[in-house]
């Protein structure tokens, strides 16, 4: 596969908006993760009871790495490589709502995988479908064709 086809899209308005839409939920996810402590609690909590490794370093990381994957998403930037990353979270997300049965852990959230689910089934779009409109991999996409 031809690396240019990571950032190939179309003027998909669709995919923009999708696009745009979990970049604000990942960025809202890992934000109120580093700012709310009852949050954080709970963060920890899910993580200790699905026991995921290595939880205090992903207790202290992912918060800033979801920031991050919802800023790069909302650029469009090699959109394709992000769903990618988008869904490997979304698969660890839905198995730590099937590993913890305590609700109280999930205080924003249902306990059933519904929000995780969700945003594994825009990624797989994302990754389909590209960027869509106002991004910079459609700006890349342009400036290909016109070469």
């Amino acid at each position: 596969m031809c690396i240019s086809y990571l950032r190939r899209t179309s003027d998909n308005k669709l995919a923009g908006g999708i696009r745009i839409l979990l970049a604000v939920v990942y960025v809202m996810a890992g934000v109120v993760k580093i700012v709310v402590p009852d949050l954080r609690t709970a963060f920890s909590g899910q993580l200790l009871a699905a026991e995921i490794p290595f939880d205090e370093l992903i207790l202290h990381s992912f918060p800033v790495f979801e920031t991050a994957l919802g800023v790069a998403l909302a650029t469009g930037y090699y959109t394709r490589v992000l769903a990618a990353v988008s869904l490997m979270t979304m698969i660890v997300a839905t198995w730590v709502h099937l590993a913890v049965e305590d609700p109280s852990l999930f205080p924003l959230q249902p306990v059933e995988p519904i929000g995780p689910a969700v945003l594994f089934v825009m990624s797989l779009y994302l990754l389909w479908r590209g960027a869509g409109s106002w991004s910079l991999d459609r700006s890349a996409s342009t400036q290909q064709h016109n070469d």
